[in-house]
C-alpha cells in the first residue's frame, strides 16, 4: 500500500506565508495580451491553471498558450484545468495561435495542451501544425512546448517534437511515491522514458516538480538523480498551491531557503539549469532556458 502524507486540519487552514503574495495583474501590456487572447478565442494555462505569475508574465507581453481545448481527459488531483470528455478540437487553432504570437511580437513563446487520451495521435498533428505555423509567421521566435504524457505512443511523441521547437518540456509534477495520489493516470517511469527519448531525438529537455505535497528531501534528491540519468537538462521547482477545496491539500509551505538549497543540489547532481522558488512555474522565465 502506498504511503500518503497525513495532513492535519490545522495545516489546511494555515495562511499562506508572506513570500507567496503576488501582485494583481495590471498595466498596459497586461491589457494588450488580455485583449489578444479574447479576440482570438485562445486558451491560456495562465488562466486555466490559476498561475500566480500571470500578472508578471502578461505584463511583460508573454503568455503560455494552451491548445487542443480547455477540457482534459486526465483527473490529476492538483490541477485546476477542467476534467471531462473534450469536444471536437478546432482544426483552425494552429493558425489563430500562430497569428496571436506574431501580433504579440514575443521573442519566446510557450505552448502547452491538455491531455487528449481519446485521440489516436494524442493531438500530435495539431501540435505539429501549431509549432510549424508559428515558426513560419515568426521565424525569429524561439519556442518551448510543454507536452503531455503520450501514454507510450512514441510515434505521436516524435511528431509533436519534430516541428522545430527549441525546448521540449514534460512535467514529472511530483516524486515517485506520490504519483498514485497526484497523477493517478500517469506513471513515473513512463514520464522519465518520454524525457529520455526526447533527449535522444536531439531536443533540449525540461521538466517541473511541485513541492509541498508531502515529499521528503531524499525523494526530491532521487527525482533529481533520475532526471539527470534520463537526460533532463532543465528543472523547475515551485510551491504547490491548492486551486480549490476539491483538490489535494498543501502538506507544507516550503521556505525560500530550502528552494535555494534544492537548486544547488540539482546542479551538483548533473542538471544543467535549475529554476527554484516558491512562485516558480513551468514557463516562468522560460526565455532563459533556450540556451542552457
Amino acid at each position: 500500500m502506498i504511503e500518503l502524507p497525513v495532513i492535519s486540519e490545522e495545516a489546511t487552514k494555515r495562511k499562506k506565508p508572506d513570500w507567496l503574495r503576488v501582485k494583481l495583474p495590471v498595466g498596459k501590456e497586461y491589457a494588450k495580451v488580455r485583449k489578444l487572447v479574447d479576440e482570438h478565442k485562445l486558451h491560456t494555462i495562465c488562466e486555466s491553471g490559476n498561475c500566480p505569475n500571470m500578472g508578471e508574465c502578461w505584463g511583460a507581453g508573454t503568455a503560455t498558450f494552451m491548445i487542443l481545448g480547455n477540457v482534459c481527459t486526465r483527473s490529476c488531483s492538483f490541477c485546476a484545468v477542467a476534467t471531462g470528455r473534450p469536444p471536437e478540437y478546432d482544426t483552425d487553432e494552429p493558425r489563430r495561435v500562430a497569428e496571436a504570437i506574431k501580433l504579440m511580437g514575443v521573442k519566446h513563446a510557450v505552448i502547452t495542451s491538455v491531455n487528449r487520451d481519446e485521440l489516436k495521435d494524442r493531438g500530435a498533428e495539431i501540435w505539429y501544425q501549431t509549432v510549424s505555423l508559428t515558426k513560419q509567421l515568426s521565424p525569429e521566435t524561439t519556442i518551448e512546448t510543454l507536452i503531455p504524457d503520450v501514454k507510450g505512443n512514441w510515434e505521436a511523441l516524435y511528431r509533436m517534437i519534430s516541428a522545430g521547437q527549441e525546448v521540449v518540456s514534460h512535467n514529472m509534477e511530483t516524486v515517485e511515491r506520490l504519483y498514485r495520489r497526484v497523477r493517478p493516470q500517469a506513471k513515473y517511469s513512463r514520464s522519465l522514458e518520454q524525457i529520455k527519448l526526447t533527449k535522444e531525438y536531439g531536443k533540449r529537455t525540461k521538466t517541473g516538480i511541485m513541492l509541498g505535497l508531502g515529499e521528503t528531501k531524499e525523494e526530491v534528491y532521487k527525482a533529481m538523480d533520475d532526471l539527470a540519468a534520463h537526460g533532463c537538462d532543465i528543472l523547475t521547482l515551485g510551491q504547490y498551491l491548492q486551486p480549490t477545496k476539491m483538490h489535494i491539500e498543501v502538506a507544507e509551505f516550503i521556505h525560500p531557503d530550502l528552494f535555494a538549497h534544492y537548486r544547488e543540489e540539482g546542479l551538483k547532481r548533473g542538471l544543467k539549469y535549475v529554476e527554484s522558488g516558491p512562485l516558480v512555474r513551468s514557463s516562468y522565465h522560460a526565455e532563459r532556458h533556450v540556451n542552457v
